[in-house]
């Protein structure tokens, strides 16, 4: 039987004299190095089109970058772990938002402005016993 083995497609990435912060949202860790470059994003070693597919979420990663009017002049890498797509997208926002701050201060107003820089706080809420979700009760019988 012949071994065959796939080959990563993943993109080894120089990132010195980069500017590093964190960002989270709901169970998602992002991981974000910001550097002057020419508008490249890539997300756990992939271009962020091939990471995130719909366009939604596209639009959020890139929405610290374009509300800064920075999104060509920017490189932007990040690692993330933990959760669905929509949290990852969230935890990435505020890690640019906070790399970018850290790299330019003057920065900080317009992100702030438009609730950037603040953690978004809201998490699923927990399972409650004698209930079959959060609120949700069992179906009642009278009979």
């Amino acid at each position: 039987m012949e071994n065959i083995s796939t080959v990563s497609n993943k993109i080894k990435l120089d990132f010195k004299d980069s500017k590093y912060a964190t960002g989270r949202r709901k169970s998602s860790v992002a991981k974000v190095w910001v550097k002057k470059g020419s508008g490249n994003i890539f997300v756990n070693g992939k271009k962020m089109k091939d990471y995130f597919k719909r366009p939604v979420h596209q639009i959020i990663v890139t929405r610290p970058l374009e509300i800064s009017n920075v999104s060509t002049s920017f490189d932007v890498k990040c690692n993330v772990k933990g959760g669905g797509l929509s949290g990852q997208a969230g935890a990435i926002i505020l890690g640019i938002s906070r790399a970018l701050i850290s790299h330019d201060q003057s920065l900080k107003k317009s992100l702030k402005k438009d609730k950037l820089t603040t953690r978004d706080s809201r998490s699923v809420e927990r399972k409650k016993y004698g209930h079959r979700k959060a609120r949700r009760s069992f179906q009642f019988s009278k009979r």
